[in-house]
């Protein structure tokens, strides 16, 4: 259920959504107006509709500003930065009794991909894997399911993980699946008993940093001694001077709309979180 409530949130939310709805109405208003018309055959009657009906020009008139606004890549890297840095690293990453590393980062293997595939998010069980090679931890465990209904369908994300790992040379001994979780909280509670049977509690938490804040909250909640280890950042801190390109930021971006949802999505998830006493 909270799986399907979550694929129905985009739709009042999330800019694309949101703008979609809004135009949508502002259209369904106009066309009922223009079928009260006494004069249908008008061509003009729909700009003079516009101009009647301030409502659904307001509504049309907000679409566009929203839109706008988040696929601006000032916008975008600021709301952005605003949940990634939080946990910016500092230092060395201390040691811990494990790593755990959270699923969103690939897809499965169904034909015609040849093997497992990474997208965007496939830093998390690089880095992880990176990070147990660098005596980290002594354990990785991979976390994260895969409902059959939606997407792909196919092995649960902890396999996906499990096999990258391996091949980046982690030995399968050390590598822990759990693979009945289909968000985060799931994540949190099933690593914890993990953790509990082999008496640990110290983790290194790898996600994306976009997704940090929110994770963070949620381990901690059910008792787990979590250390941030960030990865997946879409912003950094030096960036090049741009010159007279910076003026293209101003313009509108699919990738900046993309990651300005991104951000959205995750502080609605910690706002709901929160409300819920997960977070």
């Amino acid at each position: 259920m909270s799986l399907f409530l979550s694929k129905l949130l985009p739709l009042f939310f999330y800019p694309l959504g949101l703008s979609s709805v809004l135009i949508t109405i502002a259209l369904v208003i106009l066309l009922w107006r223009s079928k009260r018309s006494r004069n249908p055959s008008n061509s003009s009657k729909l700009i003079s509709l516009f101009k009647k009906n301030r409502f659904a020009s307001t509504l049309i008139g907000l679409a566009l500003v929203i839109l706008f606004l988040s696929s601006n890549e000032i916008f975008s890297k600021w709301l952005v930065r605003s949940l990634e840095w939080q946990y910016l690293p500092n230092g060395d990453i201390p040691k811990a009794e494990a790593i755990v590393v959270l699923g969103g980062g690939t897809r499965p293997r169904i034909a015609p991909r040849p093997w497992y595939e990474v997208n965007e998010a496939g830093d998390r069980i690089l880095y992880g894997s990176w990070l147990y090679k660098q005596d980290k931890a002594p354990l990785v465990i991979v976390t994260g399911g895969r409902a059959e209904w939606l997407g792909d369908g196919g092995n649960p994300e902890s396999e996906d993980m499990a096999a990258i790992a391996e091949f980046m040379g982690v030995p399968s001994s050390a590598i822990i699946q759990e693979s009945q979780s289909f968000n985060t909280r799931d994540n949190a509670i099933n690593t914890k008993a993990i953790l509990t049977k082999k008496g640990l509690n110290k983790i290194l938490l790898v996600t994306s940093a976009l997704h940090m804040p929110r994770s963070m909250e949620i381990f901690r909640k059910v008792g787990v001694e979590a250390i941030a280890a960030p990865t997946d950042f879409l912003s950094v801190q030096n960036e090049n001077n741009k010159g007279f390109a910076l003026l293209l930021e101003f313009l509108p971006s699919v990738d900046a709309l993309r990651n300005t949802t991104n951000a959205i999505k995750e502080y609605i998830g910690l706002l709901v979180y929160q409300l819920a006493g997960w977070a």
